[in-house]
């Protein structure tokens, strides 16, 4: 018999909600006394944290001279492999567009979280680097980084970019191939240790904390009720529930994660000095919403796949 894991055994320090919350502000509550008895907190971040800080997700309609674009003819390795320099300058101005956004008050409550709780794993669907200025460490990035470059032939290893970037892709020092941006395109497997480290966060964690993503992306869809189906109590912070599950131990905070994130994080740990040192968030405030083939393949491009 296979030795279990110590993990999966202990007690559960956050219990589910007895009772379904019945308004918001009393889901609110609900929440943040689970979030202050948590000892390990999961947190999944999608594209509507990155949104407020006006990033365009992307299944907006693209804008200026991509307007006659679809995805498909953007982000998949076909595109690449047919239209190199199209692809690489549409993604270059996607980052120069992440280097003049700015983290929102999203980003800077979850660095706060992960200074409060014994142990927090950030888990984030999106490409940019908004949790990382934001003052995050260790983020797991299911869908890779904007940020970076890989070899389209597979070379181990990737380069960061920096505003100076040729307009063209440039090629692999090591087979002299093609470099293409290092993200997860359509089709394209997710990278299966990212996706194990969070999907054991998911199993272990005390509270999981869904924020600004509509959680019908495949397979990142599933961590969240993997951790409830194994105790967790599950946190939903999402302007819109439809498409959310449902369920006892399920708690839906509706509005936008810039505003409800830091209320939720400020009632949880109002009075708590941090537990350990962390880069510094600014202070809490609300504001208006402004590979291996054996990998699970996400059914959506990288570059902010979900809502």
């Amino acid at each position: 018999m296979a030795a279990s894991d110590p993990l999966l055994e202990r007690r559960r320090v956050a219990s589910p909600p007895p009772t379904d919350p019945q308004t918001r502000a009393e889901a609110l509550s609900v929440a943040a006394r689970a979030l202050r008895a948590a000892e390990h907190v999961c947190v999944l971040s999608g594209a509507g944290v990155s949104a407020e800080s006006g990033i365009p997700t992307f299944r907006e309609a693209q804008t200026g001279l991509w307007a006659q674009y679809s995805p498909q003819e953007l982000a998949t390795p076909e595109a690449f492999a047919a239209h190199p320099g199209r692809v690489w300058q549409w993604y270059a101005s996607r980052r120069a567009m992440v280097r003049s956004a700015h983290p929102n008050p999203a980003h800077q409550a979850l660095v706060t979280l992960a200074s409060r709780v014994a142990h927090c794993t950030l888990v984030t669907q999106n490409v940019d680097d908004l949790h990382e200025r934001a003052g995050s460490r260790e983020v797991i990035s299911l869908h890779g980084s904007l940020m970076r470059a890989r070899c389209s032939a597979g070379c181990p290893g990737t380069t960061l970019l920096t505003d100076a970037e040729a307009a063209e892709p440039p090629t692999c020092q090591g087979c002299g191939a093609l470099m293409r941006p290092d993200v997860v395109w359509f089709g394209e497997p997710m990278p299966m240790a990212e996706f194990e480290a969070a999907r054991h966060a998911a199993v272990a964690c005390d509270v999981f904390l869904s924020v600004g993503t509509s959680n019908v992306v495949e397979p990142a869809a599933s961590l969240p009720w993997i951790s409830a189906t194994h105790g967790a109590t599950v946190i939903v912070v999402n302007p819109s529930m439809d498409g959310q599950r449902r369920g006892p131990s399920i708690l839906p905070i509706e509005g936008p994660a810039g505003v409800m994130l830091p209320r939720l994080i400020a009632e949880a740990f109002a009075g708590r000095r941090a537990r350990r040192h962390e880069t510094a968030a600014p202070p809490l405030r609300e504001s208006a919403a402004p590979s291996s083939a054996s990998s699970p393949t996400s059914d959506q491009p990288s570059d902010q796949p979900s809502e």
